[in-house]
């Protein structure tokens, strides 16, 4: 047993070890099994051997083919990981560029058509000339506004004063879209943490109020902030009827969110209670210590 150890430490595959001892007892025949060898045969029972042989061989060609397959699993796991989180960082990098045209061009086209609209407005004195003036207008106004929002949702500039305020700004919009009640926390009134976490943590309360206002059918929401415990966290819960086992399992159901939050080490906890007790979404991310002591602000819409 001295010299399998050695053999153990040795670098390449286990080898196939079968102990076969007139002298060994019961005890020390367990102990070669539990420290790695395949069997244990008696010298007296030596035609047994080749049977033990065979049996041990096989017993070792599956269990190769059941590490190779989990290696190769592993890496195509580790592979499809790294490939999502690059499509993701592509398809945010594609949203800003686009965001980008449609406020340089699409914006600032209709916002220059607008002043031309009201010039001629201006100048118009036949009164059905005014009211297709004043349809185009309102027609313009509409298209700016559209175009405004098309743009927070592919890039929110509201991230530029920080992830308190933008998610403060999610919840106050999200209150007047829908009529729900919707109170919004935070442990401080401003929260430092690096770009993609805030973005991460503003894309998970986006998304989760959408699924809110179109399934939860809910009276109340919350959201609460904290970046205590060197982690930032973000708690969104509601009244509604909950999430049944169904909404759950769907291919689709939270697995763009919880990939999201592994993008930067986190994750996504779902608490349900069903029953119209509501539902909780919880995407936590950790983050590098900062220094000074915690405040408490408390902001709601």
């Amino acid at each position: 047993m001295d010299a399998w150890e050695v053999l153990l430490g040795t670098p390449g595959p286990q080898p196939v070890f079968i102990v076969l001892s007139r002298s060994a007892s019961e005890a020390e025949a367990i102990d070669a099994v539990r420290r790695g060898a395949c069997d244990f045969v008696r010298k007296d029972a030596l035609p047994q051997l080749a049977r033990v042989m065979v049996r041990a061989l096989d017993a070792s060609r599956i269990r190769t083919t059941k590490e190779d397959s989990q290696a190769e699993l592993a890496g195509s796991v580790e592979r499809s990981t790294a490939l999502n989180d690059e499509l993701r960082r592509c398809i945010e990098e594609e949203r800003q560029a686009i965001a980008r045209e449609v406020q340089d061009d699409i914006v600032g086209s209709l916002a220059a058509l607008e002043s031309d609209l009201g010039w001629i407005g201006w100048q118009a004195k036949e009164p059905a000339v005014l009211d297709h003036v004043n349809a185009a207008t309102e027609m313009l106004q509409h298209a700016i506004g559209a175009s405004q929002r098309i743009v927070q949702d592919l890039r929110p500039q509201v991230l530029e004063r920080g992830i308190v305020a933008a998610v403060d700004w999610l919840a106050d919009s999200f209150e007047r879209r829908t009529g729900v009640k919707t109170a919004f926390t935070s442990t401080r009134e401003v929260i430092h943490a690096p770009e993609d976490v805030q973005l991460v943590a503003f894309r998970t309360a986006q998304a989760a109020l959408t699924t809110i206002a179109r399934h939860a059918a809910c009276s109340e929401v919350r959201i609460d902030l904290s970046d205590g415990e060197n982690g930032l966290t973000l708690e969104i819960t509601d009244n509604g009827r909950g999430l049944t086992r169904a909404d759950l399992e769907k291919p689709r159901a939270f697995r763009g969110l919880g990939a999201r939050a592994r993008t930067v080490d986190g994750r996504l906890d779902i608490s349900n209670k069903g029953g119209g007790a509501g539902t909780s979404i919880v995407c936590s991310v950790p983050l590098a210590p900062v220094e000074g002591s915690l405040k408490t602000a408390r902001l709601q819409t």
